[in-house]
């Protein structure tokens, strides 16, 4: 799926995923992978383990994977079927005890936090349940609130700038980066490889994620890659065997 501000756009298919894109040439460009099961009614977790199982064929990079996860079996499940983290979100505020749980099994490096948010009024507000749900905390109790679950990193994504492909949301991040004490990942809104370059070096921030350049410009991530490299960004410098 195309994601703009939350609202759906369908574009393919799991064999339309592996004919276009083949996971094992495009992860030399990334450090890792990220799926998330959009799906806005049901989410099947069997069905989804198995395209997550699919996806992770021969990808050498990590695999963090979410949606729909609401137990520890459902989190058993991915891992078994080669994610190397799983992503929770609506859980963290409504089941916070699964996060503890799956925590307590695998480590805080298995988990990771997912928090959507839009400013209305120009104040971030949470949101979950796929953005539909705001919630009355504020960001800075609801980041202290994941955190002491003990979650080893946190994607902050927002809704506003969510598929526009104008950047991300740099002077929100760069008011509240500074609560978070694990790795933060910042998504939403990245359209080029200057994008990527503005959030990665923002304070406190550890890695930029994009959904854009990887579904809709051919060689976007090899090029943004080599930008960044060459821009003196600390990135891991993969070596392709096929080149």
């Amino acid at each position: 799926m195309q994601s703009r501000n939350f609202r759906l756009q369908r574009v393919g298919d799991i064999n339309w995923l592996e004919r276009n894109y083949k996971f094992q040439k495009i992860s030399f460009s990334l450090d890792e992978l990220v799926v998330l099961n959009a799906s806005r009614k049901s989410k099947d977790i069997v069905d989804f383990s198995k395209v997550v199982n699919r996806l992770v064929n021969d990808v050498f990079i990590p695999v963090a994977a979410g949606g729909g996860i609401r137990s520890l079996a459902d989190a058993d499940l991915l891992f078994l079927n080669g994610a190397d983290k799983v992503i929770l979100n609506s859980p963290l505020y409504e089941l916070p005890e699964l996060a503890e749980d799956i925590i307590k099994k695998y480590g805080s490096q298995s988990l990771v936090a997912c928090v959507d948010y839009k400013l209305i009024d120009t104040v971030p507000t949470i949101f979950i349940n796929d953005g539909t749900k705001k919630l009355d905390l504020s960001i800075s109790e609801y980041l202290k609130k994941i955190q002491l679950c003990g979650v080893g990193e946190i994607i902050l994504n927002s809704i506003d700038q969510d598929g526009t492909g104008f950047g991300y949301d740099i002077d929100t991040i760069s008011q509240i980066s500074s609560l978070i004490n694990v790795p933060l990942i910042i998504m939403g809104g990245a359209g080029n490889e200057n994008h990527l370059k503005d959030g990665i070096e923002l304070d406190n921030v550890s890695a930029v994620a994009t959904a854009n350049l990887f579904n809709f410009i051919g060689n976007g991530l090899p090029k943004a890659r080599e930008y960044l490299i060459n821009q003196s960004i600390n990135l891991a410098r993969w070596i392709d065997a096929d080149k």
